[in-house]
């Protein structure tokens, strides 16, 4: 078993916690793929298109009579071998997303938080209570923590209002709920900061 310190908001050591056995620092790099490509997949607009032959105003009229002029016979001045014409085989919209097991968005998630286990970059803090939701009391805090400056991930039990509005301006630090985060949120930052009612929402989740 992992034992970690437990920090305050202070940036002090109060105590240490040991983690559960399901963190046992594996890290399953093919479940990691499958569940960040269809992430990045279903953020996908996907609005690119263009204008087939039908779709571009005019070309209604034949531009000159089938035979007799000399030059290629052509049927309409959108066609897409004329400048203006349509386009084929081009873009449409369509819809990128799909789903993955369940199973597969645990393990993935699991394997991403071993993976910040095993390059210590996984904080345990005791809780994080701001008294003003200020903008400087929660760059304090990331500054006693020594991670101000740095891109970091706090995960917390409850979406704390006081928290959320304190830390909106800090552009480095992305704020979530333990039982709504996953693998690409995790992997997408430096540091992980979990209070300790956090980590048991997630190590609870983790198990199900």
């Amino acid at each position: 078993m992992v034992t970690l310190p437990i920090y305050n908001t202070e940036g002090k050591e109060i105590d240490t916690h040991k983690l559960d056995g399901i963190f046992d620092g594996k890290v399953n790099k093919d479940i990691l793929h499958q569940a960040i490509t269809a992430y990045r997949a279903n953020q996908r607009r996907g609005l690119a298109a263009v204008k087939t032959m039908g779709e571009v105003s005019g070309g209604g009229r034949k531009p000159w009579k089938q035979k007799g002029t000399g030059r290629a016979r052509a049927g309409s001045i959108r066609s897409p071998l004329w400048r203006h014409g349509g386009v084929v085989f081009g873009p449409i919209p369509r819809d990128f997303s799909y789903t993955i097991p369940e199973k597969i968005k645990k393990l993935a998630l699991l394997s991403a938080l071993n993976a910040k286990i095993n390059e210590s970059n996984f904080m345990l803090i005791d809780a994080l209570k701001l008294e003003q939701p200020k903008t400087k009391e929660a760059a304090k805090v990331l500054s006693n923590l020594k991670i101000k400056g740095v891109k970091a991930l706090l995960l917390l039990e409850k979406a704390e209002q006081k928290v959320k509005i304190a830390s909106r301006n800090i552009d480095t630090l992305t704020i979530n709920q333990a039982q709504d985060t996953n693998a690409y949120e995790v992997l997408s930052v430096k540091k992980i900061v979990v209070t300790k009612e956090a980590l048991r929402a997630l190590t609870s989740r983790l198990k199900r």
